[in-house]
């Protein structure tokens, strides 16, 4: 399928800055886009590759300026949002929802689940009492554990799994690999061993919340490990026991959140971050890439390197640091000129 100039110009509520009628039949890259392609623009950064691009129509920010001979532009509130939604014009098919239950799935006769509106893949498993909403996919592989309930138009990829009595909503996505209830990382070290604490309560999912492959939320102690709706959870993130996390936040790949940590809502830590246990992060935080959160942080805002501290006065430490070496020798130079009964030794 392709797309007319005008029919693409449409399809984004965008304005022509120039170019004419062409078809669009493909999506790439600036720097690998060629004729016939789409491509955007939404970073200063990337404006080298820009003006070098090959690609037949860009999106671009309103108020651009610059222009390329041969290339259409097309000015949109959102060159990133316009492109995603000319993807979903031409890319393949999505995922074809089959109803019905493979021969090779092991279905408890106690599960609760109508045959006729879920899918149910190969050597998936569904433990007893579960119940699987209208609408739901579990993939191939998969594991449904006892008691478990799951709403209505969920997707479990290849291999997700989760394990008894947790509560996951509505539209949720489990990528393959993710361990949803595991049990909570707790022990207490008596008589020179470590002794497990059982781990009693659930994981709650709420709606919307997606979570990549090979993520791990783990059970509470007692009470729940909440995520709140909305949340996007990126892959290999570690959620401990016991945590809260509010609604629409980001948690990107290789973060680490100890037990008991309480997160408010719209907060985006980034990846490989770390947040310390038993703390509070609040509403419209950001954690930079490998932040390391060791005390509450209230107030919104930017917060940066370890411990973290407000992305400003870390900023501010990153420079003084650079300075380092210079300063060194300058105070070097002066012991120098100094008597040397009054030098500082080595």
């Amino acid at each position: 399928m392709d797309l007319t100039f005008s029919q693409l110009v449409a399809l984004v509520h965008g304005q022509v800055l120039t170019g004419s009628e062409v078809h669009i039949s493909g999506l790439n890259t600036l720097s690998l886009a060629g004729p016939g392609d789409l491509s955007f623009f939404g970073n200063e950064r990337y404006l080298p590759q820009f003006r070098k691009t090959r690609a037949s129509v860009v999106l671009v920010p309103p108020g651009f300026t610059e222009e390329l001979e041969g290339v259409g532009l097309i000015a949109v509130e959102s060159p990133s949002m316009g492109f995603a939604e000319v993807m979903k014009r031409l890319a393949p098919p999505p995922r074809c929802f089959r109803p019905g239950v493979h021969p090779s799935a092991m279905v408890d006769p106690t599960a609760v689940l109508n045959p006729g509106k879920v899918c149910i893949g190969p050597g998936a498993i569904i433990e007893a009492q579960a119940v699987i909403g209208d609408g739901t996919e579990i993939a191939g592989g998969a594991y449904v554990g006892r008691s478990v309930q799951i709403g209505k138009d969920c997707v479990l990829f290849p291999r997700a799994n989760v394990l008894e009595n947790c509560r996951i909503g509505n539209r949720v996505r489990l990528h393959a690999g993710t361990v949803i209830g595991g049990d909570g990382f707790g022990y207490e070290f008596q008589e020179g061993l470590h002794q497990k604490i059982a781990q009693l309560g659930i994981v709650r999912i709420d709606d919307d919340v997606e979570v990549g492959a090979n993520s791990t939320i783990d059970r509470a102690r007692f009470g729940q490990t909440w995520i709140g709706q909305g949340t996007k959870i990126d892959n290999l993130v570690q959620i401990g026991h016991n945590v809260v996390i509010g609604r629409h936040c980001i948690i990107v790949a290789q973060v680490g959140i100890a037990g008991s940590v309480k997160i408010g809502d719209y907060v985006v830590i980034a990846a490989q971050a770390g947040i310390a246990g038993h703390l509070e992060v609040g509403s419209q935080v950001v954690v930079s890439a490998r932040g390391g959160v060791t005390k509450h942080l209230p107030d919104p805002g930017t917060y940066m390197g370890f411990p973290a501290m407000p992305a400003r006065k870390m900023r501010a430490i990153l420079v003084a640091e650079r300075s380092l070496p210079e300063l060194l020798n300058r105070v070097k130079a002066l012991e120098n000129r100094l008597p040397p009964s009054t030098q500082t030794p080595d």
